[in-house]
């Protein structure tokens, strides 16, 4: 650390002399290009060295010459200060020692609030000394904490302030899909108890007042009442499984189960699917709960008529927008899509929700190709 200082002191004479050259010969054109590649060199070295001699580094950040003014100041002023202390410390240091050892020291009295000590002068100046250096030493350790605070500010955030952001995030992602799965359990029992529930009772009762009948002709229309209210019974618990977590998804893909959602609509949906190939599983099943829940939204709550559905990729990440001309009003903190940022922010993604009153709404989703790792 003591090294990276030093090295920021000279470091900061030098960005002095610069900024002195370089500050006016900005107004000649002919000098820009020069005084730039000054710029970037100096700004290179600053990041260079807080992450080889502070245990330091930071992201891609724009330094400029603020930055270098900055340092220029922070550097002379902090080395003036910590070179000062060095060497009145080590005068005080030597002299105490060579008074102790050649027995020239002097009593020094030394008056305290109720205390009252004689000392000797070569002790006071050993004493005065080390905690000069202890001093020294404490606006070292303070000086590297502001040089990573400029280096923070200027060229952006370092290793150890990138880790805590991170670790926030991941908490409060992992906290997100906890409420936003028991989100789904309540939705589903919701849909087990007002759906498939209720025509199990039907369908109990139906069978049980023709048990207690003797009118065939009664019985044969209870039998065919019931046969009905079965099948409705099996088509709705297939929709529920199905929005629960469809098979053709796994089996198929995608495209087919995103297929199978435009035909189900009662709304005409448009897919433009411009994946080349299959995303991971994590994405892949991300994309198509974001394409299903804001189609559902746009057919039951914004009346749209049409529906349009585009995937497409570049090279690190996939992305799913999707776009009706209903009367928008969306709520992104309402649960469904709320549920769904959750989703795509635990893995590293993005989510928007553009619905202004009158529509029309656009609802997209970019993810990485990559998963997070964590």
């Amino acid at each position: 650390m003591l090294t990276g200082v030093v090295l920021g002191t000279a470091l900061g004479l030098a960005e002095l002399a610069f900024l002195l050259v370089a500050w006016p010969a900005r107004l000649v054109p002919a000098a820009r290009p020069a005084a730039g590649r000054g710029l970037a060199w100096l700004v290179a070295l600053e990041r260079a060295r807080p992450a080889r001699w502070l245990d330091h580094r930071t992201t891609r950040g724009p330094g400029g010459y603020g930055f270098l003014l900055a340092r220029a100041a922070s550097g002379l002023l902090g080395g003036y200060v910590c070179a000062a202390g060095l060497f009145v410390s080590g005068l005080l240091l030597f002299g105490g020692l060579l008074d102790l050892l050649g027995g020239e020291s002097q009593p020094v009295p030394v008056s305290l609030p109720g205390v009252r000590l004689v000392t000797s002068s070569g002790m006071l100046g050993l004493t005065g000394g080390a905690v000069l250096l202890a001093l020294v030493t404490f606006t070292g350790l303070a000086l590297a904490q502001l040089e990573r605070r400029l280096a923070d500010h200027f060229l952006g955030p370092g290793s150890h302030e990138l880790m805590r952001r991170r670790i926030a995030e991941l908490t409060s992602t992992r906290s997100g899909i906890v409420k936003a799965v028991d989100d789904e359990r309540r939705r589903i029992e919701r849909d087990l108890h007002d759906g498939v529930q209720q025509r199990g009772i039907a369908l109990a009762m139906l069978l049980g007042r023709a048990r207690h009948t003797d009118d065939h002709e009664r019985i044969a229309d209870l039998v065919g009442q019931a046969y009905t209210e079965s099948r409705t019974l099996l088509d709705e618990l297939r929709s529920v499984a199905w929005r629960i977590y469809p098979t053709a998804l796994d089996e198929l893909g995608l495209r087919a189960a995103l297929a199978g959602v435009a035909e189900r609509s009662s709304v005409p949906v448009t897919v433009h699917y411009g994946l080349a190939g299959r995303p991971v599983s994590e994405t892949e099943t991300a994309l198509y709960f974001v394409a299903r829940e804001a189609i559902t939204n746009a057919v039951k709550h914004a009346a749209a008529r049409d529906i349009l559905v585009v995937l497409s990729e570049d090279e690190r990440t996939v992305s799913v927008a999707i776009s009706d001309d209903g009367e928008g009003g969306a709520d992104p903190a309402g649960g469904g899509l709320s549920g769904l940022a959750r989703r795509v922010l635990a893995l590293d993604g993005e989510f928007t929700v553009d619905s202004p009153a009158g529509g029309p709404t656009r609802v997209a989703a970019t993810l990485p190709k990559a998963p997070p790792c964590g």
